[in-house]
């Protein structure tokens, strides 16, 4: 099933987070994205996008917004003018499940 016809399942922290296989499975079908680990030696997702103005970059955070608030799971996102920037990654299991890659496929999918 492509990922963006999924919708994310809401994590009580009862599963693994993925391995570096599985990562690596499911980052092939996404476009550009990044595997980083952080202070908790955690992988999270994480995209740069760019834009002409402002009000680009803004359109683009209030459609990411609706995105996860309709599959209740919701990235970290900074952003200013011309950019944003998406971490996403379950804080339950302090990893990566498949619904992280299906948020960052619909993420993908905005445009402004």
């Amino acid at each position: 099933m492509i990922l963006h016809t999924k919708k994310c399942i809401p994590c009580s922290g009862n599963i693994s987070p993925f391995s570096k296989s599985q990562i690596n499975s499911y980052l092939k079908k996404l476009r550009s994205w990044k595997v980083y680990k952080n202070e908790k030696k955690a992988f999270y997702l994480s995209k740069n996008y760019k834009f002409k103005n402002f009000l680009q970059s803004l359109e683009f955070v209030k459609k990411t917004s609706a995105i996860a608030e309709r599959e209740g799971h919701h990235p970290d996102i900074n952003f200013g003018w011309g950019y944003a920037k998406i971490l996403i990654y379950t804080h339950a299991i302090n990893g990566l499940s498949e619904s992280d890659f299906i948020l960052a496929s619909k993420i993908d999918r905005i445009s402004v």
